[in-house]
């Protein structure tokens, strides 16, 4: 069992919702990663999901995207984000770390370092580096097997994104290779967009989990506690971002970790105080 899943799987038993937040590496200071990654996992985070910056990101809104160019602009790639995830597992051998990309990157990546043993680089750098999970937003499901499968043989997750507009057919394509849990986006459009349509996730829920039979994490559109409370009711994990990126932008560095953490504290508070509730009604 992964490191994800032993996770999710503790957290059902308990009847708690996992959290998940996302943060870009080397935002917005260089070195304050693992330092943030530490905090965030005090406050009560459950997964860490750690942005890879790339030049490009079609999937993220204005808010993740100039997080990335920061990032890039101060020399974080692939290489760095890895090292960074390193220096977080000297301290934390236990928290689940997803990177959360595009497919650009990994694929240079494989280009420019050739592999002691057959199989892609990346893969065996990310787990040499302690990551858990990996989503690429443009990996077609229906392409993933191979890497899905030496993910496997290294302990680790391939994640798949679903949306509104996701069919039954793709719903499966996923479910057949996806592992660790898969994450539901809950509106049209690009990360920090929009307004979270409660009910609209309520209705697709059930849908998804006709065809995957792992943990159902939802993101995009959760900014505070009310609307975090609202879908741990119907999903497995909450995840939650742009709103992150948002309150630390502009701190000075030694008010980073602290304004990121108590953010997430209340929203722990929140979710463990919900479901304590559920367990006595």
């Amino acid at each position: 069992m992964s490191r994800i899943a032993a996770t999710m799987a503790a957290l059902n038993a308990s009847g708690r919702t996992a959290l998940i937040p996302y943060v870009t590496a080397g935002f917005p200071f260089v070195d304050i990663t693992p330092e943030l990654m530490h905090g965030m996992v005090a406050a009560g985070a459950d997964i860490l999901e750690l942005g890879v910056p790339f030049s490009d990101p079609s999937a993220d809104g204005a808010v993740i995207q100039k997080a990335g160019d920061k990032a890039l602009a101060a020399g974080v790639g692939l290489l760095q984000v890895l090292e960074m995830v390193r220096v977080f597992r000297q301290k934390n051998v236990a928290t689940p770390v997803v990177l959360m990309g595009y497919a650009n990157p990994i694929e240079r990546f494989d280009q420019r370092h050739k592999p002691a043993a057959p199989g892609s680089a990346f893969v065996q750098a990310a787990s040499s580096a302690g990551v858990d999970g990996l989503l690429v937003v443009d990996y077609p499901p229906e392409e993933c097997r191979g890497i899905a499968a030496e993910l496997r043989k290294h302990g680790m997750d391939l994640i798949f994104l679903l949306a509104p507009t996701s069919t039954e057919q793709r719903m499966q394509q996923v479910a057949d290779v996806a592992s660790g849990y898969v994450y539901y986006v809950s509106l049209k459009g690009v990360t920090g967009a929009g307004t979270l349509d409660i009910a609209a996730v309520e209705s697709m829920l059930p849908r998804i989990r006709k065809h995957v039979h792992i943990p159902v994490g939802v993101g995009f559109g959760i900014r505070d506690a009310a609307s975090a409370c609202a879908i741990a009711k119907v999903a497995d994990a909450v995840v939650i971002g742009s709103k992150i990126i948002q309150l630390i932008e502009a701190q000075p560095r030694d008010q980073v970790v602290p304004v990121a953490t108590e953010f997430l504290a209340g929203i722990r508070t929140a979710l463990d105080a919900q479901a304590a509730q559920h367990k006595t009604t």
